[in-house]
């Protein structure tokens, strides 16, 4: 085995800390081909809003940018890089690039994206239903040679796979996996994730990410503790890494900001109703742009539709033509938007949108 690729001091403290980290879409034009200077827009809204770091090359991004006669997976994660570099933060920014497929594909993938100064590889394990676990094991300890890992349990419910208890053990022992983001939208699932941290070695050198739509605040507000051979064990799950957070990431921020605060007051701080209330409007608005009662298949228009009404996509455009909202998904993202007007971010972007679209042109 090969040494594995470390994150920098500031990328780990960044990581460990808890960040929003947005999934990053992609702008299309009216032919479907990529927009790019909306691309590059919505990067510059993220950097705005206060965002942690971008996940890029995701589900959220379209797995369709790899298909050869597409061939869009080099251009976005170059894109977004550029644009990152091209801020001059004077902070720290994980640039994350989603990895997919068998190890001959996940590898160049990974490749790739460290060229480009990509901190993390987000691993999928989806499409991947035939591979024993001890298979999907050695892929990812294959990854870490070439990029950190930040693993990814995907639900079932959009090509993910149940993954047992034993799977998450192993993968935490596992030196070059820097984080985890839990996606399951099962409580069951995610305590499987959480225990096996828990229980390695390593539980300090891996932050835990929420990807449960349906609970993200709770999840962010949970200290979750085990006990192993007599000895107590804490653990929080410390940011996020969400399609959901694709829009009205300013408000993201703020949020995950406030949770912080609740956190470094230790046992003792209460945790405010009207948080817990936020919650659920926040799952409602999920619901409403995921499209989990058509078994998520407009989650990706539902993204666009918003960030069109925003002014920051010209359309809601996929690169499948069959990828559009579901019946009744409109109406749904009409009521959310105006029983929640609270959570939208509509008022920060107008501000700055047209900043945005002009320092985009190339």
């Amino acid at each position: 085995m090969n040494a594995v690729k470390e994150l920098s001091r500031e990328a780990r403290e960044l990581l460990m800390g808890g960040t929003v980290i947005p999934a990053h879409p992609l702008a299309l034009d009216a032919s479907r081909r990529l927009d790019e200077t909306r691309q590059r827009a919505l990067t510059k809204y993220y950097l705005a809003s206060g965002a942690g770091g971008i996940a890029v090359g995701v589900h959220t991004t379209q797995f369709e940018i790899r298909e050869p006669q597409i061939g869009l997976y080099e251009p976005v994660l170059r894109l977004a890089a550029e644009e990152v570099s091209a801020a001059h933060l004077d902070r720290p920014f994980l640039k994350i690039a989603g990895i997919c497929g068998p190890t001959k594909q996940a590898l160049a993938e990974a490749e790739l994206a460290a060229s480009l100064g990509y901190e993390l590889g987000l691993v999928s394990m989806g499409g991947l239903d035939d591979w024993s676990e001890e298979q999907l094991l050695e892929r990812v300890q294959a990854i870490t040679e070439v990029i950190p890992v930040f693993g990814f349990y995907l639900q079932p419910a959009v090509g993910g796979r149940l993954l047992s208890y034993s799977f998450w053990r192993s993968l935490a022992d596992l030196p070059g996996v820097a984080a985890i983001k839990i996606a399951p939208f099962n409580r069951y699932q995610t305590l499987d994730v959480v225990r096996a941290v828990c229980e390695s070695e390593r539980r300090d050198e891996i932050a835990l990410y929420t990807g449960n739509d349906d609970n993200i605040v709770a999840d962010l507000l949970t200290k979750y503790t085990f006990r192993f051979g007599g000895v107590m064990v804490e653990k929080e799950i410390v940011g996020g890494l969400l399609g959901h957070w694709a829009v009205w990431t300013s408000k993201a921020v703020e949020l995950l900001e406030e949770i912080k605060a609740l956190r470094r007051g230790g046992g003792n701080a209460a945790i405010p109703l009207e948080l817990l209330t936020r919650g659920q409007e926040i799952t409602d608005v999920n619901a409403a742009l995921f499209d989990p009662a058509h078994r998520f298949r407009g989650s990706i228009a539902g993204i666009h539709e918003v960030l069109r009404r925003q002014g920051l996509l010209e359309g809601r455009w996929c690169l499948n033509p069959q990828e559009e909202l579901s019946p009744g998904q409109l109406e749904e993202i009409d009521r959310v938007y105006a029983a929640y007007p609270h959570l939208n971010d509509d008022t920060f972007i107008r501000r700055h949108l047209d900043a945005w679209l002009e320092g985009a042109k190339r």
